[in-house]
């Protein structure tokens, strides 16, 4: 379980993060989100200690980061994949921060397989590509076998295939009861890895829940629907006090998107009359539609447009 409680953070007259709080579950995947400048990394950061917040913690299983014993046994982390030496080997590198943490060094093959960089793992990183040093780097978040990962864009520089891979490697941590929080920018990577959100701006907690309540309550439900009467099914939708609009040419369109009736009362209302229905569905916005709904007055630059 993370735990964040009120943390705040300042650079000088710049307010960073500002008195967040919020929770992550184990056994679920949490996405991180919020648009440029909104306080992710400046919060992960003051979790485990990089920065050191103004007021606030963060605790882990109710323990701070900078009294946990052994840390690396309890959170493993990824914040940025460039941070390894060029120069050093990949099997090296992990050596050194397995014998740094009290970590067998039997553990650094595992964690080489498991994220698929066994065949590599003697090269120099200087030759590996930024999706391969962000395999590097959850093979390091993962040596101490952690019960909670934390993650800052762990997808940049994949391949689809690799985008794929860590989707499915993220929720197999999660099922196994591991506590997993992830900040990204591919909201449907997140739409389809993330059982939770927290979303932030300008340092705020803006919403806090599972991403399909998100979807809900920050985007408008609409029932599309087909039918050679399509018109009177808007006249009479309308009547009971629904929006309803025919999309396309108003003249040969079979189709309607009706806002206001739930899809069984718009079936009930085209039965009344007998109308024929070739499509009757609920059409539901993303999770990028949502996200950019509640983040427009919190986005670091915004379209003058």
């Amino acid at each position: 379980m993370i735990r964040v409680e009120t943390l705040s953070k300042r650079f000088g007259a710049t307010v960073a993060v500002d008195e967040l709080s919020f929770t992550a579950a184990p056994g679920r995947v949490t996405g991180f989100l919020g648009p440029n400048g909104s306080g992710k990394s400046t919060t992960m950061r003051c979790m485990i200690g990089l920065d050191r917040p103004h007021s606030g913690r963060a605790t882990f299983d109710g323990t701070e980061y900078a009294a946990l014993r052994q840390p690396i046994t309890k959170v493993g982390v990824l914040l940025d994949a460039g941070y390894v030496h060029p120069g050093r080997r990949a099997v090296d590198h992990l050596r050194m921060i397995a014998t740094a943490g009290g970590v067998a060094n039997s553990r650094v093959d595992e964690v080489l397989n498991m994220v698929g960089l066994t065949t590599v793992a003697r090269s120099r990183v200087r030759r590996y590509s930024l999706g391969m040093r962000q395999r590097l780097g959850l093979a390091a978040a993962l040596l101490g076998d952690p019960g909670v990962i934390i993650l800052d864009e762990p997808a940049n520089g994949l391949d689809p295939e690799g985008i794929r891979w860590i989707r499915d490697m993220l929720r197999f941590l999660a099922s196994e009861g591991r506590t997993v929080l992830v900040s990204s920018h591919q909201l449907g990577e997140i739409a389809l890895m993330a059982d939770d959100l927290v979303v932030i701006g300008r340092g705020r907690l803006i919403d806090e829940c599972p991403v399909g309540e998100f979807i809900r309550r920050h985007t408008t439900s609409r029932v599309r629907v087909r039918s050679p009467h399509v018109g009177e099914i808007v006249r009479q939708v309308r009547i009971r006090g629904a929006h309803a609009e025919i999309v396309g040419d108003l003249a040969f369109s079979d189709t309607a998107l009706i806002t206001g009736l739930a899809m069984a009362e718009v079936g009930e209302t085209a039965a009344e009359f007998g109308a024929v229905l070739h499509e009757l569905s609920e059409v539901t916005d993303s999770l990028e539609d949502a996200f950019l709904a509640v983040t427009g007055d919190a986005s670091e630059f915004r379209s003058g447009g």
